[in-house]
């Protein structure tokens, strides 16, 4: 499956397990979500829900709109819920490493019942994070804002440390248990 089906996916699982909603309500929460810069198109959306209706995650049910429109509210199956738990329990790859798809796995982390659980995705990140990294690279061996002299370059590896040093705090701060969860 491609990456973006996934993503768009899960975005649709997990909106729904917070309520049944109209395809419209459930786009413009996913573009929130995913930012104003990656949008979702209608053309994208509608395949996915059908996949995961074919799929038996998905149920759509007929309600009445403006002016007497038919129009359908989409709704998580007891087989979407376990699928949407399956999903974030066993997030990996890239669903770990890329920024926007693990910010889309935690919209939804708590939904996972199980703490531990929960844990577990965290320490994945947490590990992905904690090995060095770079945009640029001599070979194998990742640059440092001191091997790159541009000025551009450089704030692109400033920031990105500066982004990667407050979630490694944060992450560690939820596995120790000193911050506060939702869900607890």
């Amino acid at each position: 499956m491609h990456m973006m089906s996934r993503v768009v996916e899960l975005m649709i699982l997990g909106f729904l397990a917070e309520g049944g909603l109209h395809g419209y309500l459930l786009r413009r929460r996913m573009e929130q979500l995913h930012g104003h810069a990656r949008t979702i198109s209608y053309g994208t959306l509608y395949p996915a829900i059908g996949r995961l209706v074919t799929a038996g995650l998905v149920r759509q049910d007929p309600a009445s709109g403006r002016a007497g429109a038919d129009r359908r509210v989409l709704s998580l199956t007891e087989a979407g819920r376990a699928s949407l738990e399956d999903r974030l329990r066993t997030a990996t790859g890239h669903d770990i490493s890329d920024g926007h798809r693990f910010m889309v796995i935690l919209a939804f982390l708590s939904l996972l019942p199980d703490a531990g659980e929960r844990d577990e995705v965290l320490r994945r990140r947490l590990e992905f994070l904690s090995q060095p990294a770079s945009f640029f690279y001599d070979g194998d061996r990742p640059l440092s804002t001191a091997d790159i002299t541009d000025p551009y370059r450089q704030g692109i590896l400033v920031s990105a440390r500066a982004t990667r040093r407050a979630e490694r705090a944060w992450l560690t701060e939820m596995l120790s248990g000193t911050t506060q969860e939702a869900t607890s």
